[in-house]
C-alpha cells in the first residue's frame, strides 16, 4: 500500500472511531510504557505524544494479530514479523476489551467478510443480489463464495 506523509496526517485529523490516551510500548529494545493519545481512524492506529497534535507513528491493521495481554492490555504484532509486539495498557479490563473488538473490527479484511456474510444473508432472504440496485457490474463485485 502506498501513502505519504501529508495524507496519513489529513487522515489523522479525520474524526475516530475511538480515541483515548493508554499506555503504549513500541517494540524497541529498553522501551518504556508511556502515555499516548491513540486513536483509530478507519483500519489506521495513530498515536500522538499528549501535547502534540501531529502523529508520531501509525500502525495499519491489516495482516495482524491483537492479543490480551494480563490483565488490562493487549498487544499487536503482524504477520511478517510476529516476534515485535506494539504493547498497550489501559486503565481497566473492560477499556482493554473495548479497544481489542475496535481494532479487530477496523480491517479491511474484517469488513470483507462481514460484507460477504451480509449480502449472502440478504440474498438468502429476498432472492435478490443487494448489490445490483447500485449497478455494480458482476465483475466488480465482492465474490459470493467465502474463501
Amino acid at each position: 500500500m502506498r501513502y505519504n506523509e501529508k495524507e496519513l496526517q489529513a487522515l489523522s485529523r479525520q474524526p475516530a472511531e475511538k480515541a483515548a490516551e493508554i499506555g503504549m510500548r513500541v517494540p524497541k529494545k529498553g522501551s518504556v510504557v508511556k502515555r499516548r493519545l491513540v486513536k483509530l481512524v478507519v483500519n489506521f492506529l495513530f498515536y500522538f505524544r499528549t501535547d502534540e497534535a501531529e502523529p508520531i507513528g501509525a500502525l495499519l491493521l491489516e495482516h495482524c494479530r491483537i492479543a490480551k495481554e494480563e490483565p488490562s492490555g493487549f498487544s499487536i504484532s503482524f504477520t511478517e514479523e510476529p516476534d515485535r509486539k506494539y504493547y498497550f495498557e489501559c486503565s481497566s479490563e473492560e477499556q482493554c476489551q473495548e479497544w481489542i473488538d475496535a481494532l479487530r473490527r477496523a480491517s479491511y479484511e474484517f469488513m470483507r467478510r462481514s460484507l460477504i456474510f451480509y449480502r449472502n444473508e440478504i440474498q438468502k432472504m429476498t432472492g435478490k443480489d443487494p448489490l445490483e440496485q447500485y449497478g455494480i457490474s458482476e465483475e466488480a463485485r465482492f465474490q459470493l463464495n467465502p474463501h
